[in-house]
């Protein structure tokens, strides 16, 4: 009997090894899933790390046309009571052409003209052209950020590229002027300026004689009641005594009618 029943178990070992060992790896499906549930570190704090979702609001960029800088605010989930807090800083780009600039310095002789950038200057690639009517435009070796030009006889247009990874993010342009209409651009500035300061001396000529004769004429008038105070004081009591009459007048009137 023994042996029959070690000879049974020893058939129906084969059958139930697979399902004993199926057991612990249910257990540890189970328990992996339990701790995907719930994030490492436990849950998430309310603040500039939260997993939640925000609300980002962009800031006016510092530039209308190339390259600037813009802020990029949070309106939730800020720390403390702050409703809104900046989480970076960020670049911003406006339209290509930048028109017409403004040298930064303008001498008799030379110019100095920048290209449109942000720091770090050495990030972009910079072309300067000369620009030339009915012509290509002629490239110019300078591939600075800040170019010096003298002026010539003549007047000269010229254009800086910025440039990114080959594509142009900024494109201005300066007109240097020739020596000789620098010259005629000064004299009619001065000649201007002496137009407008003559005419402010005359309307300043013309408010003080005014002032003036305006002050004589009443010093006159009060020289002439006193002298004449006599006269003048008669003048006003005989006009308050016709007054005075006028109303006790009225006054007879106004009791005669009520009887």
């Amino acid at each position: 009997m023994a042996l029959r029943a070690g000879g049974g178990l020893a058939l129906l070992l084969p059958l139930l090894l697979p399902l004993l060992l199926a057991l612990p790896a249910a257990g540890s499906v189970n328990g992996s899933g339990a701790e995907a549930a719930e994030p490492l570190g436990g849950r998430a704090e309310p603040g500039l790390n939260a997993t939640v979702s925000t609300e980002v609001e962009f800031g006016v960029c510092t530039v209308t046309c190339g390259i600037g800088i813009r802020e990029v605010l949070l309106t939730s989930g800020c720390p403390g009571t702050e409703a809104k807090c900046i989480v970076r800083v960020e670049e911003c780009r406006g339209p290509v052409d930048c028109g017409w600039g403004i040298p930064i310095s303008e001498g008799l002789a030379c110019v100095k003209m920048p290209c449109v950038y942000i720091p770090p200057e050495n990030r972009f690639k910079y072309v300067w052209k000369m620009l030339i009517p009915n012509k290509t435009a002629r490239i110019l070796p300078d591939d600075s950020a800040i170019m010096e030009v003298c002026r010539d006889t003549r007047s000269v247009t010229f254009q800086c590229e910025t440039q990114e990874n080959g594509n142009i993010i900024a494109s201005v342009k300066y007109t240097v002027y020739a020596t000789t209409e620098t010259e005629t651009k000064k004299s009619r500035r001065v000649e201007t300026g002496q137009s407008r300061r003559t005419m402010t001396d005359a309307i300043l000529v013309f408010c003080l004689v005014t002032g003036i004769i305006v002050t004589v004429g009443v010093i006159f008038a009060m020289i002439c009641m006193i002298l004449h105070w006599a006269v003048v004081k008669s003048i006003w009591e005989s006009k308050s005594g016709q007054d005075n009459q006028g109303k006790k007048l009225a006054n007879k009137r106004s009791l005669c009618n009520t009887e």
